[in-house]
C-alpha cells in the first residue's frame, strides 16, 4: 500500500480525530492489522492562524509541510482541515504528488447519496468565501449557508469551544441544522464532527473528516 501523508495541527483535536478514523477505516477495509503507512506533519496552529502575511504566509507553510511529507516518502497527501483548501490548488501545484481534496471527496459523497441541496457549516472563511460553494456547485450541488449572525456564532463555537473539546454548544448546532430544509448537512470544519454525529439530526450528516480519510485510505490501496 502507498504511504499517506497528512498536514495536521489545524487543529490538533481534529488531527487526532483523523487518526482514530484512519484506524477505524483500515480495520473495516483490510485484514486485521493491515494499516497503510501514515505520516502526520503537525503545523503550529498559532503560527498558522496568526501568520502576519495572511493566506500568502499560510500557503507557504502548507507548501513547506507538503514538501517535507513528500521527502519523507508520502505518496498520497491531504490537508486535515477544510478552510486551508482556499489555497489547495496552489499547494497541490507547487508540491506535486497525488493529493486528495477534502472538498472533492465531500462533493463526490454528496452526489453518491443523491443530495441536491446541502447546508454548509464551517469556519467563517469556509461559509463566506466562494471556494467551497463554487466547487460544489460545479458538481451540480446547491449550497445554503446560515445568515451572518449564525455564521459568527458557529465560528466562535469552533474556535473557542470545539478546538478545546468543549461540546457545550452541541444543542445549539443541532437546533440550527434542524431549522433548514436541505438534503444533508456538510460538517465543513473538521472540528464539527466532535459535536455532531450521524443520528443527532434528522438529515444525513456529511462528516468531511471521515469522508476525507476514507478516500485517502482507498487511494493508498489502489495499484
Amino acid at each position: 500500500m502507498k504511504r499517506i501523508g497528512i498536514i495536521g495541527g489545524l487543529s490538533p483535536e481534529s488531527t487526532a480525530y483523523y487518526y482514530r478514523e484512519f484506524i477505524r477505516v483500515s480495520r473495516e477495509l483490510f485484514e486485521l492489522g493491515a494499516y497503510p503507512e501514515l505520516i502526520v506533519y503537525n503545523l503550529n496552529f498559532r503560527e498558522f492562524s496568526k501568520n502576519p502575511k495572511g493566506w500568502d504566509g499560510r500557503k507557504e507553510m502548507l507548501i513547506d509541510a507538503g514538501k517535507r511529507l513528500r521527502k519523507a516518502g508520502a505518496e498520497i497527501l491531504g490537508i486535515s482541515a477544510n478552510t486551508p483548501h482556499i489555497v489547495f490548488p496552489e499547494v497541490e501545484k507547487e508540491v506535486g504528488g497525488k493529493w486528495v481534496s477534502i472538498i472533492d471527496a465531500v462533493g463526490s459523497e454528496a452526489k453518491r447519496m443523491g443530495a441536491k441541496k446541502v447546508l454548509l457549516l464551517g469556519t467563517k472563511t469556509t461559509m463566506t468565501m466562494p471556494f467551497y460553494r463554487e466547487a460544489l456547485e460545479r458538481m451540480g450541488i446547491s449550497v445554503e449557508v446560515p445568515g451572518q449572525e449564525r455564521i459568527e456564532e458557529i465560528d466562535r463555537i469552533i474556535r473557542e469551544e470545539l478546538m478545546f473539546e468543549d461540546l457545550r454548544s452541541k444543542g445549539y448546532l443541532v437546533e440550527l441544522i434542524e431549522s433548514y430544509r436541505v438534503d444533508a448537512v456538510i460538517l465543513g470544519c473538521t472540528e464539527l464532527p466532535l459535536a455532531i454525529k450521524e443520528g443527532d439530526v434528522s438529515i444525513p450528516v456529511l462528516d468531511s473528516a471521515k469522508i476525507h480519510i476514507r478516500e485517502m485510505v482507498k487511494k493508498a490501496s489502489e495499484n
